[in-house]
């Protein structure tokens, strides 16, 4: 089964608020673009990805993200990240009506190939599932079969409202790298310690993050 992925990607300028305490307004635009580069580039490498689709405004993030392979959408709704993702979903069934959707978080940049194929081919077998991030509150991944709408519910408590919302709970082992995304200083250290992306590595070299 070949899947289109839907990314989500707020402008530049306003990403990665949380990570104040670890970089500079300087430097966060910046580490937010590096992430997004190396979970797009690591969902493309993925065998069960067909395609990506990026939803942003971002002129600059479009042009780079578009050179790895990925379908730019501008964000036409504006209206926050379900309304992004459920407008991504939209235009990438427009092309491809039979295609199973899978949205996923830009902020994974330690993701592997070989560890989404495995979510992907859990989340095969039922008509939505979703996929709880490393902390257990939140999303990471959030999957529609062709046929089933992806009714994103993303933000605070995710993972109690894709559960209340009838999405199966894959519940795997070793697939550290997909739900391991990053908000603060904390998430960045175990992103780090997993292994991220060369584009993460060089942008947070340039960070001084403190040992716990």
């Amino acid at each position: 089964m070949q899947w289109s992925l839907v990314i989500p990607l707020k402008p530049l300028a306003l990403a990665k608020s949380r990570l104040a305490d670890t970089a500079g307004d300087g430097l966060r635009p910046g580490l937010a673009l590096a992430f997004a580069e190396d979970t797009v580039a690591a969902a493309l490498a993925s065998p069960d990805v067909r395609d990506v689709a990026v939803v942003t405004d971002d002129a600059l993030a479009s042009r780079i993200l578009a050179a790895l392979g990925a379908r730019i959408v501008p964000d036409e709704p504006r209206a926050g990240l379900n309304a992004a993702l459920a407008h991504g979903a939209a235009a990438v069934r427009a092309f491809r009506p039979d295609s199973p959707l899978a949205a996923l978080n830009a902020d994974l940049p330690a993701l592997r190939p070989a560890e989404l194929a495995r979510v992907l081919a859990a989340a095969a077998e039922f008509p939505r599932a979703f996929l709880p991030d490393a902390a257990a509150v939140g999303t990471t991944l959030l999957t529609a079969a062709p046929g089933h709408a992806l009714r994103p519910a993303f933000g605070a408590d995710s993972r109690a409202r894709h559960q209340a919302g009838g999405a199966e709970e894959l519940r795997l082992d070793a697939v550290d790298s997909v739900r391991q995304d990053v908000d603060t200083g904390e998430d960045l250290r175990a992103a780090l310690a997993l292994g991220v992306g060369s584009r993460t590595a060089a942008a947070a070299a340039r960070l001084l993050i403190p040992e716990q």
